[in-house]
């Protein structure tokens, strides 16, 4: 059907409007579907994945220049006004070793361990010389359970709910900075490479 043209001159606006409209409305979904399409999906690398926050759910931010973000194989774990640096576990491999035979664990530093799944997670601390915080977060990045852990300790030290992350650090850094189950870091990765 052939649409007459308006003789109102309010009507001809309020159509030339209503184009113009859906003619923005084409190029931001164009320009999001090509931003989806550019980014990485799945295992391969991610050159800036931020989540967390206050929402309760994971939030993705604007991708950050290579210079605004962590170095490669590390993340930024950001309490409010604190932040740890930490090395990231994501292999079956790089789980297993953790922070082994480390003599220190530099206060600000750790590491976070990514699971595939959330599941109920178990720790221990063979061979590991400097007694250790953990905190255990489920998908949503949700603290769900925080442990003291001992130096070479044997035991397992095994969440009560189930996570998906796990971050280490130095004994008694959640404590000082008053970092209690119920947080939601904020978690910007690093790029990720091969993994």
């Amino acid at each position: 059907m052939i649409q007459q043209p308006p003789k109102d001159p309010m009507e001809k606006l309020q159509q030339r409007t209503s184009a113009a409209q859906l003619h923005k409305k084409d190029i931001a979904l164009a320009c999001f579907l090509f931003l989806a399409a550019c980014s990485p999906a799945g295992g391969g690398s991610l050159a800036s994945n931020t989540a967390g926050g206050s929402g309760g759910a994971t939030a993705s931010a604007p991708a950050l220049p290579p210079s605004q973000m962590p170095p490669a194989g590390h993340a930024w774990v950001i309490f409010a006004a604190d932040t740890v640096v930490a090395e990231i576990a994501a292999t079956p491999d790089e789980r297993s070793e953790g922070l082994m035979y480390r003599e220190e664990v530099p206060d600000g530093t750790g590491m976070l361990f990514v699971f595939e799944q959330a599941s109920i997670q178990g720790f221990w601390m063979a061979n590991t010389y400097v007694a250790l915080d953990i905190a255990y977060m489920d998908p949503s990045y949700t603290v769900v359970d925080i442990l003291q852990m001992k130096a070479l300790d044997t035991n397992t030290y095994p969440s009560t709910r189930p996570a998906q992350f796990a971050l280490e650090v130095r004994e008694g850094w959640f404590a000082e900075h008053d970092i209690r189950v119920g947080a939601q870091p904020q978690i910007v990765f690093g790029v990720l490479t091969g993994r």
